[in-house]
């Protein structure tokens, strides 16, 4: 009766920590943080992924220079 709860507890916890790092590993492979990227380095990856034209991410660029 005992072991029985034991094993159980152990099973819920177990899954728990699993699904806590499943969680974590996937937050950390996605999607970059933006917060150590300038806005320049991100201007830079929306031009190199196609998602703004050569003349929006020259606009830009000269609009974070000045």
């Amino acid at each position: 009766m005992i072991l029985n709860l034991v094993i159980t507890i152990g099973l819920l916890v177990g899954l728990i920590l699993l699904v806590v790092w499943a969680v974590r590993r996937l937050s950390e492979s996605g999607v970059q943080s933006t917060s150590s990227q300038t806005a320049r380095d991100i201007a830079q990856a929306r031009y190199a992924r196609g998602e703004i034209s050569r003349e929006e991410y020259q606009q830009i660029i000269s609009d974070l220079s000045r």
